[in-house]
């Protein structure tokens, strides 16, 4: 079994770390096999941010996603630089207030989840940077690509000491509108 998740979004969002977690998750804690590489502008904030993640039951063979199965996209330019990357079928995310531009007939060949993650998280933690956080528990419970408890450990090696309580508010506040959106809620 070979799973691809792509990530596209910008800088300042979160991208690289998200791909991290999800990577940590389930090479470290789920035991399987798991690869993420990694794309960003020169920028520090605002550039384009790509991450991917390969995991498998056995060793990855190469470690970029080529039909990917899953796909978060945050940004317009990622939107519209990768939607079509998608592998028929595929779960895709989307940052609904960040890509106004929409091509609903693509969008025909995937499950799209369409969101505003990033008002979600403000609202839940006060924070606007857990989106990605947020994002990774909604993943979570409508794959079901790694274990909710894999996802929770990771989060709490990766992110900064003294916000673990709030990060994990944003990844609970992820599974709970990712059961919603699983029971046809959203």
């Amino acid at each position: 079994m070979r799973k691809e998740v792509l990530i596209g979004g910008f800088g300042g969002q979160g991208v690289i770390l998200a791909g991290v977690i999800l990577g940590r998750a389930a090479a470290v804690y789920d035991g399987l096999y798991a690869v993420q590489t990694q794309a960003y502008g020169p920028e520090s904030r605002g550039g384009a941010s790509r991450a991917e993640v390969v995991i498998s039951d056995e060793p990855v063979d190469y470690p970029k996603a080529l039909n990917p199965k899953y796909l978060i996209l945050l940004s317009q330019e990622a939107y519209d630089k990768y939607l079509s990357f998608g592998d028929d079928g595929a779960i895709i995310l989307i940052e609904e207030e960040l890509v106004p531009h929409r091509n609903k007939e693509l969008e025909e060949r995937f499950k799209v989840y369409a969101l505003p993650f990033t008002e979600i998280a403000e609202n839940t933690t006060g924070l606007s940077l857990t989106m990605n956080i947020l994002v990774l528990g909604f993943l979570t419970k409508v794959s079901g690509i790694i274990k909710e408890e894999s996802i929770e450990k990771a989060v709490l090696d990766a992110v900064p000491k003294g916000t673990e309580e709030l990060n994990l508010k944003a990844l609970h506040k992820g599974f709970e509108l990712g059961k919603k959106a699983l029971n046809g809620e959203l």
